[in-house]
């Protein structure tokens, strides 16, 4: 059948039984998910198996339509693909099992996407989020990266363009994965500190410390000090910095930094009415004096 997003001709789930059998598993509103039925072992033919990623995608949708179209379509690339339909359901999935990725609606009944972002953010590890947001709503788009989302497709979305953000975003944490093995190698550089010596940043085990304090930062916090402390002295602009944390797809919201940097020195900063670690320079940008 053809779907309603114009995107391309997709399997029923009725398929021939000649067709190889896929793993699509859809949580009900009224019955937990029995995770026995999530193993992933028979959710392919043996000679499938390579052509797949060693790869889980939560996909948290309340609309089956576009739900079961996104599954359709990853199935056939990556190893599993869960779907929850609401927001509570969603963050239990996300909170108790390990993924690869998250594909996250913004209007979901039980808990809101950006209730999940956040949540995920403050108290889980680190896990990739793309948001699914509405063409007409930029507010919903802004909060999803303000909150620590990675990426995001506005809806009614082409699944060219979603499989190949889901592609880059993985491009993204696997070479970030890669360089993990020569920061253990590089004793003096595990531990970064800012100049005045008040702030140090533990690169190897995620963590940031405040005159001894551990502080809690989110995923973009984390990087954007990370590249500051990195690069003492040097002016970023606006774009500048969307682009190397946020990667591409951002144009449009600089304030979405804005916002990043008064949060981060409501952590880092003595005062952050006056702040001396992260400065502004008027009409270009930010640098880490």
């Amino acid at each position: 059948m053809w779907n309603k997003y114009n995107l391309s001709e997709i399997r029923t789930v009725d398929a021939p039984k000649s067709a190889v059998t896929r793993r699509f598993c859809i949580v009900p509103h009224t019955k937990p998910l029995d995770k026995h039925s999530m193993n992933p072992s028979t959710s392919k033919q043996p000679h499938q198996a390579s052509l797949q990623e060693d790869k889980r995608i939560l996909v948290i949708e309340d609309d089956p339509d576009i739900a079961q179209l996104i599954s359709l379509h990853l199935q056939d690339s990556y190893r599993e693909v869960v779907i929850a339909p609401d927001g509570m359901q969603g963050y239990k999935l996300a909170s108790e099992q390990s993924w690869s990725l998250i594909l996250l609606d913004v209007r979901l009944p039980g808990k809101d996407g950006l209730q999940v972002c956040r949540e995920l953010r403050a108290n889980h590890d680190y896990v990739p989020i793309l948001m699914l947001t509405s063409k007409s709503s930029e507010l919903d788009r802004v909060l999803g990266l303000e909150t620590g989302a990675d990426d995001y497709v506005t809806k009614p979305f082409s699944v060219i363009e979603l499989t190949a953000r889901i592609r880059a975003i993985f491009r993204r944490v696997d070479a970030a994965q890669k360089e993990k093995p020569k920061l253990d190698k590089l004793v003096d550089d595990q531990i970064i500190t800012s100049p005045d010596n008040s702030v140090k940043l533990d690169m190897r085990q995620y963590m940031v410390f405040k005159k001894g304090e551990k502080l809690d930062l989110t995923a973009k916090e984390f990087d954007l000090l990370c590249y500051f402390l990195q690069n003492p002295g040097n002016v970023f602009s606006r774009a500048h910095l969307l682009s190397n944390i946020w990667g591409y797809g951002h144009e449009g919201y600089e304030h979405t930094v804005n916002s990043h940097i008064n949060r981060l020195r409501a952590k880092i900063e003595d005062d952050p009415t006056k702040p001396t670690l992260i400065t502004t320079v008027w009409g270009v940008g930010y640098r880490l004096s």
